[in-house]
């Protein structure tokens, strides 16, 4: 067990299929007051939720499990051009590997799943969904390109049909840091994201094929369903769609506004980082 800032912290490996994961587990194992998994967004690696996950052990007493989704962050095991990874290999099988292992390391106190994006989407489609008694879901939806509001939706439309396409078939997969807009991701995941983003119905073009059958029902914990105001790329309406996934859901709804906290700007990716820990305990409330 490592210390930093007044709360201690342990690498955990896991697997997912034959994938081997690395994740970071925040806080103490002897009876916290909840423990939380915390699935990031497509593209953003756990050590950029660290200072949430730290925040979340030390100030509340919910310790907290960070990952990487296989082939991403400190879970790469080659180059990313190598990799075979979809986007449902993210947000299903990865995701639902970081919360039995999360149960395995606690049990017997109540257990959240906080989602950030692709996050907050993908729980129908797992599995021992009873055994969650929490969900906040922030910044998570169903978009798609046309819902963006100008000016970005130029600019997700030129992603997705102008220079994304020709850049992962050049490059093998998508080069996000030559290019200037993120981190590099496997060509699978760009390529299920982008039908998803271009497709009415998001999900449902791959339901009974790349994903499993979900169970719309499944999650009955309260559900916290957390939109931004300034978010370009999963604006407010398209957060509310996520309603509809969580439909025996205890839910709640919550638009986090710059203004409100005297921050200049949130953004999609912006809510769990250092300069924005203002919005934090509103998040969890």
């Amino acid at each position: 067990m490592n210390v930093h800032a007044g709360i201690g912290y342990e690498d955990q490996w896991f697997y997912s299929g034959g994938q081997k994961l690395q994740g970071r587990f925040f806080g103490t194992y002897t009876r916290p007051r909840a423990v939380a998994v915390l699935h990031g967004a497509t593209g953003v690696p756990q050590r950029y939720y660290a200072r949430f996950a730290r925040w979340l052990a030390e100030a509340r007493n919910i310790a907290c499990l960070t990952y990487d989704y296989r082939d991403f962050g400190s879970s790469a095991r080659g180059h990313v051009k190598r990799s075979s990874a979809t986007l449902a290999d993210w947000g299903v099988h990865d995701q639902q590997a970081a919360r039995d292992h999360l149960r395995g390391l606690v049990a017997d106190v109540p257990l959240w799943v906080i989602g950030h994006s692709l996050g907050g989407m993908m729980l129908p489609f797992q599995k021992d969904l009873d055994q969650i008694d929490r969900v906040i879901a922030v910044a998570s939806g169903p978009a798609h390109v046309t819902g963006h509001p100008f000016p970005y939706r130029v600019f997700a439309a030129a992603y997705w049909y102008l220079f994304g396409p020709p850049a992962v078939y050049f490059a093998g997969y998508m080069p996000g840091r030559r290019l200037g807009f993120g981190n590099d991701i496997p060509a699978g995941v760009f390529w299920q994201l982008r039908r998803w983003c271009t497709t009415r119905g998001f999900v449902a073009t791959d339901i009974g094929t790349q994903l499993p059958m979900p169970d719309w029902n499944g999650v009955t914990a309260p559900v916290k369903v957390v939109a931004v105001r300034d978010d370009m790329l999963i604006p407010p309406h398209s957060v509310w769609g996520l309603l509809d996934f969580y439909r025996h859901a205890q839910k709640t709804q919550m638009v986090v506004d710059p203004d409100d906290y005297q921050l200049a700007s949130i953004g999609h990716i912006g809510p769990f980082a250092k300069a924005n820990r203002a919005i934090w305990a509103d998040l969890i409330a």
